[in-house]
C-alpha cells in the first residue's frame, strides 16, 4: 500500500502543521522554491571522470568466464576515447571490491563530469560474485550516492553491469516489422536546492531481474558488445539514454543463442534492464586537451 503524504499542487508549496491539527496560519506554509535549473549535466569540467572496471573471469568454486577478458578490453578501449581515466581490476576478492569502491567515493570528484562503474562477473537475482563470495548489487553504488560522495552530487553515477539476474530464459516472441539541441546556455548560477539521495545515478543491467545473461567464450557477452558497438558508433552524437537504448535494441535485436545440442537453451533471446534517476540530459561531449 503507498504511503500518504501532505503535497500541493505541482509541489509549489509544502504545508507543515502541527502534529495533531493541520494548521490554517500561512506563517506555517513554507514556498519549495523552484530554481531554473539547466536541462543538461555539466561537462565542461577539466575531466570526464573516473571509469572502474571489475572483471572476473576466474573464481575459487565456480566456472571460468571465458570471453571477459574480450570484454573487458574492448570496453576499457571504449571508455578511453571517451576521455575516461580507466582502472581495470581482475579477478579481486570481495573484500577488494568494496574496500576499492569506499577508496573511489573517498576520492576528490569535483573536477570530473561523472563516474562509471563497469562489473562483468557472475550473478544470481540481488547479487555479484567476486573471486571469492558473493556481495549485494546495492554494494556497487551505496558508498557514492547522496552525502556518501558529496564531490559526485549532481553529476551522473553510471553503473553497468554484466551477470546473470536469475535463471530464467526468455524465448522471445515472433514480430512483424513493416517498412520503414541546442546545449549553449553555460550559466552558472548559485543555487542552493534539495535533490533526493537517489538522484542522479542511472544503472544498467545486462538483463532483466530473474533471467539469464548471455556470454559468448570467444567473442564476449551479447550485451557488453552491444554497448561497446553503440558507443563508438554514436557516444560524442546521442545523450545517454538514446545510447542505451540503442544498446538495449543491438542486444535484443542482433543476438540469438545457438546451442543445437541443448534444446532448452538453444535460439534464446535477452533484454537488457535500465534503471535510470537521471534529471537531466547528459552527452558524452568532447573534452579538450591541455
Amino acid at each position: 500500500m503507498e504511503s500518504e503524504t501532505n503535497t500541493a499542487d505541482e509541489l509549489d508549496v509544502f504545508k507543515f502543521g502541527s502534529k495533531s491539527n493541520e494548521s490554517s496560519n500561512a506563517a506555517e506554509e513554507r514556498a519549495v522554491s523552484r530554481p531554473t535549473l539547466d536541462e543538461y549535466y555539466d561537462t565542461t569540467n577539466n575531466r570526464r571522470g573516473v571509469a572502474l572496471v571489475f572483471c572476473h573471469m576466474n573464481f575459487s568454486s565456480m566456472a571460468k568466464r571465458n570471453g571477459t577478458d574480450k570484454d573487458r578490453d574492448d570496453i576499457c578501449n571504449v571508455l578511453y576515447g571517451l576521455d575516461f581515466e580507466v582502472r581495470v581490476f581482475d579477478d579481486l576478492s570481495r573484500k577488494e571490491v568494496l574496500e576499492t569502491l569506499k577508496e573511489v567515493s573517498r576520492e576528490d570528484h569535483t573536477d570530473n563530469d561523472c563516474l562509471v562503474v563497469v562489473v562483468m562477473s557472475h550473478g544470481e537475482q540481488g547479487v555479484l560474485y567476486a573471486r571469492d563470495n558473493k556481495y549485494t548489487v546495492d554494494s556497487l553504488w551505496k558508498n557514492f550516492v547522496g552525502k556518501s560522495c558529496e564531490s559526485l552530487i549532481g553529476k551522473p553515477k553510471l553503473f553497468f553491469i554484466q551477470g546473470c539476474r536469475g535463471e530464467q530464459l526468455d524465448e522471445g516472441v515472433t514480430m512483424a516489422a513493416h517498412g520503414p539541441k541546442d546545449m549553449v546556455d553555460s550559466r552558472r548560477e548559485p543555487i542552493v536546492y534539495s535533490i533526493p539521495a537517489m538522484a542522479d545515478l542511472l544503472v544498467m543491467y545486462s538483463t532483466y531481474d530473474g533471467y539469464y545473461s548471455w556470454r559468448n567464450p570467444k567473442q564476449g557477452s551479447w550485451f557488453i558488445q552491444s554497448l561497446c558497438k553503440e558507443l563508438t558508433d554514436n557516444g560524442r552524437t546521442k545523450d545517454l539514454l538514446l545510447l542505451l537504448t540503442g544498446v538495449t535494441r543491438r542486444t535484443a535485436f542482433e543476438y540469438q543463442s545457438f546451442v543445437p545440442h541443448d534444446k532448452r537453451m538453444d535460439a534464446m533471446k535477452q533484454i537488457p534492464c535500465i534503471v535510470s534517476m537521471l534529471t537531466k540530459v547528459f552527452y558524452f561531449t568532447k573534452k579538450t586537451k591541455n
